[in-house]
C-alpha cells in the first residue's frame, strides 16, 4: 500500500514539476519574442536611415555628373559654333574671290574674244598677201628663168649637185678629223705595248724547205739504197712517204716531201740504215716504224719544254704533244713552233702592260696556230680546227676564243684574242718572218696596186717596202685634201676584203698641187 502511495505521490510530483517547467518554458520564449521583435525594428530603422543615405549620396553623385556632362556637351558645342562660324566665313572669303576670279575671267574671255577676232582677220589679210607673193614670185621665176637661160629643174639640179660636192667634202673633213682624233688617243697606249713587246722579244726562225740533203759517205751506198730493181727505194718510199732523189750528186742522196715531219722521219731512217749496212724491205720497215716512236716520244718531251720555258702548266697530253709538233710545221717558210713561242711572249709583254693576266694571254698565243697541227685529212680553216681541239681538251675560255678568232672566223669575246692577233700580225710581219716565191710576190704586188687604181682620181700607183705599203698618187682636181683621207681608208678596206697577205698593208694617199710660171 505504501509502494502504491509512494507510486502515486510519485506521478504527482512528476506531473506538477511538468506543468511548471511547461509554464515558465512558454514564459521565457515570449520575452525572446518580443526582445526579437524589439531588435528586427532596431534594425529596420537603421537599414532604412543607412538607405535614405546611400540614396542622398547617389543622388548627389548622379547629380554631379550630369552638371559635369551638362557642362561638356556646351563646351563641344561651343566649340563646333565656333569652327561652323570660322568655316562659314571662309565660305563667304572664298565666294567673294571666287567672284572676282570670275569677273576677271569673265574680262579675259571677253579680250581673248577680241584678239581671236583680230588674229583670224589679220591671218585672212596674211593668206591674200601670201598669195600675192607666191604670185609675184612665179613672175619673178619666170623672169630669172628667161633671164638666165636655163629652167627651174635645170638650176635644182645645178644647186643640188653643187650641195652634194660640198657635203661631200664636209663629210671628209668631220671624218678625217674623227679618225684623226681616235688616232691619237689610241695610239699611245697601242705603240707603248707593241713596241716594249717587239723589243723584249726576238726569237730565232728557222726557215724550212722541202728537201733535205743525206750524205751517205760513197756512191756505192746509193746502189744499196736503190737495191735491186729499185727495190729497197720503193719500200723506204712507201713506208716514209717521202721521195728520195738519187742524182749525180756526189754522195749525197736528196729526201723530198712537203711534211717536216715525214721528211725527219725518213732522214733519220736512212742514217741508220747506213751506219747499219743491212737495207732490205724488211729492215726498212723495222726502222722506220721504231723511228717513228722514237720522234714522238721526242716530239712530246719538246712540248713539255716548249710548256716549261713558257711557264706553263696543266695542259693535257695530247695538247703538249702538238705543241711538239709545231717544231715540223712551216708556215711562209717560218717555223711554226718558233712563231707560235713569239706569239706567246709578245702576248704576255702586251697583257701584262695592258694590265690582264699575261700567263692565260701566253697560253693563248702559244696555241693559236695548233689547227694546224691536226691531220689535213680534217677540212676547215685551222683556227676553227684549234679550237674544238682545245674545246676537246678542257683548255679555258678565253684560250679557245682567242684560238678561233685569230683570223675572225668568230667574234672575239676578250681583249687576249686581239692581243693573240696583233702578236701573230707582228711575228708574221715583220722583215725577215716569211718568204714567199717570186711569182706569188709578184702577183701580190700587181694585185696591190690594181685594187688601189680601181678608184676614181687615182693617177697612179707604186707597191713599195715588200708590198707591205701602197702609195696612191692622186689627181688634186677630182679629190680634195679631206677626200684623200677618205680615199686612203676605202683602199684599206678593199685590200682587206679582196687580198691575203701576212701582217699588214699601209696605204699612203699623195696629193700634190702644182702652180707653174716662166719669167721671159
Amino acid at each position: 500500500m505504501e509502494a502504491y502511495v509512494l507510486i502515486i505521490l510519485g506521478a504527482v510530483i512528476g506531473g506538477g514539476s511538468f506543468f511548471l517547467g511547461w509554464a515558465l518554458n512558454g514564459r521565457s520564449g515570449q520575452n525572446k519574442i518580443l526582445s526579437a521583435e524589439d531588435r528586427a525594428k532596431k534594425i529596420l530603422e537603421d537599414a532604412s536611415k543607412e538607405a535614405e543615405t546611400i540614396k542622398r549620396e547617389k543622388m548627389l553623385e548622379v547629380k554631379d555628373e550630369w552638371y559635369k556632362k551638362k557642362k561638356d556637351f556646351e563646351q563641344e558645342a561651343q566649340s563646333r559654333r565656333n569652327k561652323l562660324l570660322a568655316y562659314e566665313k571662309q565660305l563667304t572669303t572664298r565666294e567673294e574671290n571666287v567672284e572676282k576670279k570670275l569677273d576677271v575671267l569673265t574680262k579675259k574671255e571677253n579680250a581673248l574674244q577680241t584678239t581671236g577676232r583680230e588674229i583670224g582677220e589679220r591671218q585672212k589679210k596674211l593668206v591674200e598677201r601670201e598669195h600675192e607673193l607666191q604670185r609675184l614670185l612665179e613672175e619673178q621665176n619666170l623672169r630669172l628663168e628667161k633671164i638666165a637661160g636655163v629652167t627651174r629643174e635645170e638650176a635644182k639640179k645645178a644647186l643640188f649637185d653643187n650641195l652634194v660636192e660640198s657635203v661631200k667634202g664636209e663629210a671628209a673633213q668631220l671624218t678625217k678629223d674623227m679618225r684623226d682624233k681616235a688616232r691619237v688617243e689610241a695610239k699611245k697606249e697601242a705603240q707603248k705595248a707593241i713596241i716594249q713587246a717587239i723589243q723584249r722579244s726576238a726569237a730565232e726562225h728557222t726557215i724550212e724547205t722541202t728537201v733535205s740533203v743525206l750524205n751517205v759517205g760513197s756512191d756505192e751506198m746509193k746502189g744499196r739504197i736503190i737495191g735491186r730493181e729499185g727495190r729497197n727505194i720503193r719500200a723506204f718510199e712507201a713506208a716514209t712517204g717521202v721521195d728520195v732523189i738519187v742524182d749525180d750528186t756526189p754522195e749525197a742522196v736528196i729526201l723530198s716531201g712537203f711534211d717536216p715531219f715525214r721528211r725527219e722521219v725518213a732522214r733519220l731512217s736512212l742514217e741508220k740504215l747506213i751506219s747499219d749496212g743491212r737495207i732490205h724491205p724488211a729492215r726498212i720497215e723495222e726502222v722506220v716504224e721504231k723511228v717513228k716512236k722514237e720522234l714522238e716520244e721526242e716530239v712530246l718531251h719538246l712540248g713539255e719544254n716548249t710548256m716549261l720555258e713558257i711557264g706553263l702548266h696543266g695542259a693535257h697530253t695530247e695538247i703538249v704533244r702538238h705543241v711538239g709538233r709545231m717544231k715540223y710545221r712551216s708556215s711562209y717558210g717560218q717555223n711554226l713552233l718558233q712563231h707560235s713561242i713569239e706569239v706567246a711572249y709578245l702576248t704576255g709583254i702586251m697583257a701584262a702592260e695592258l694590265g690582264i693576266d699575261p700567263v692565260i694571254a701566253k697560253r693563248a698565243g702559244l696555241l693559236h696556230d695548233i689547227g694546224k697541227t691536226i691531220d689535213r685529212s680534217v677540212e676547215g680553216p685551222h683556227a676553227l680546227l684549234g679550237l674544238e681541239f682545245c674545246k676537246k681538251f678542257n683548255e679555258p675560255f678565253i684560250v679557245c676564243n682567242a684560238v678561233g678568232s685569230h683570223h675572225e672566223d668568230i667574234p672575239m669575246e676578250h681583249p687576249i684574242a686581239a692581243l693573240v692577233q696583233a702578236a701573230d700580225a707582228i711575228s708574221g710581219a715583220r722583215p725577215g718572218a716569211r718568204r714567199e716565191s717570186v711569182e706569188e710576190y709578184i702577183k701580190r704586188l700587181e694585185k696591190l696596186e690594181g685594187i688601189a687604181k680601181s678608184f676614181p682620181g687615182v693617177q697612179n700607183t707604186y707597191a713599195i717596202q715588200a708590198g707591205r705599203e701602197v702609195r696612191v698618187i692622186v689627181s688634186h682636181e677630182k679629190i680634195s685634201d679631206a677626200m684623200a683621207d677618205q680615199l686612203a681608208h676605202d683602199v684599206a678596206k678593199k685590200v682587206e676584203n679582196e687580198m691575203e697577205y701576212p701582217g699588214q698593208i699601209k696605204v699612203v694617199v699623195v696629193r700634190e698641187f702644182r702652180s707653174v710660171a716662166v719669167a721671159k
